[in-house]
């Protein structure tokens, strides 16, 4: 006897929660770097890849364009995006109020047990320096200021938040493998820390603030340099000869 056909609220769930898993592995290889900013990314390709049909990874590329990782050009597909610098300038701009306000809020809120799980944090990025391994402490940067956003307890804020630091991500790859940045960007999180366990608002702010500002600063004067210095080693095309 054959079986009976998924009712459709349930085929709208399995087909929904497949588009969500589908989205999450496409938007993971984004941000690790497997897709490179620019890169086309085909329908068809991905479908075969992740074991699925085409229909969840079209509306997976919806999804990752409302969260502003890709974009959907007419006619010619969808690529990932490429943040330039004035665009992360706007994002770090926006991402260091949102971080001042944070700061406000934990040190108002936050809680003994809270505190402890933050420094914890702060030490283990402390030891991922000392052993120079730059892609976990990036990772554990990442986690630290995700749950100190968390913590605020403002879930919009937070998805918000979110967003912007995807963004970021694409802008900033570049940069995460210079090791010497490691101890530059970890001194700055233990004062953190130590202005939210103050109880002061304006300096908890203050220093989630300035932290933003002063990683806005490295990642955007490093990008121009970079690419200063590539437009120096390009190639020089050759002229073509004149015709006689």
């Amino acid at each position: 006897m054959q079986a009976a056909a998924p009712h459709q609220t349930i085929a709208l769930l399995q087909s929904s929660s497949l588009t969500s898993v589908v989205q999450q592995e496409i938007e993971r290889a984004i941000l690790a770097g497997e897709y490179s900013p620019g890169t086309k990314l085909i329908e068809a390709t991905l479908a075969l890849k992740l074991g699925v049909s085409r229909g969840p990874v079209r509306e997976a590329f919806r999804m990752l364009e409302e969260g502003g990782l890709v974009r959907v050009e007419k006619n010619r597909g969808v690529f990932v995006r490429d943040i330039h610098t004035d665009e992360a300038v706007e994002i770090f701009d926006l991402r260091a109020q949102l971080d001042e306000l944070v700061g406000r809020q934990l040190a108002l809120r936050i809680t003994p047990a809270e505190l402890k799980e933050i420094k914890a944090m702060v030490t283990a990025m402390e030891r991922k320096v000392k052993s120079k391994d730059a892609y976990n402490y990036h990772l554990l940067n990442l986690q630290f200021h995700d749950r100190l956003v968390e913590l605020a307890g403002n879930r919009k804020l937070t998805e918000i938040y979110r967003k912007l630091i995807k963004e970021l991500s694409l802008f900033r790859r570049l940069n995460l493998a210079d090791g010497w940045l490691m101890p530059i960007t970890a001194s700055e999180h233990r004062p953190i820390v130590d202005a939210i366990a103050s109880r002061d608002p304006e300096a908890a702010g203050r220093a989630m603030f300035d932290h933003a500002m002063e990683s806005k600063a490295r990642t955007v004067t490093h990008d121009l340099s970079r690419a200063a210095t590539e437009a120096e080693t390009a190639p020089v095309p050759k002229r073509r000869k004149s015709a006689a």
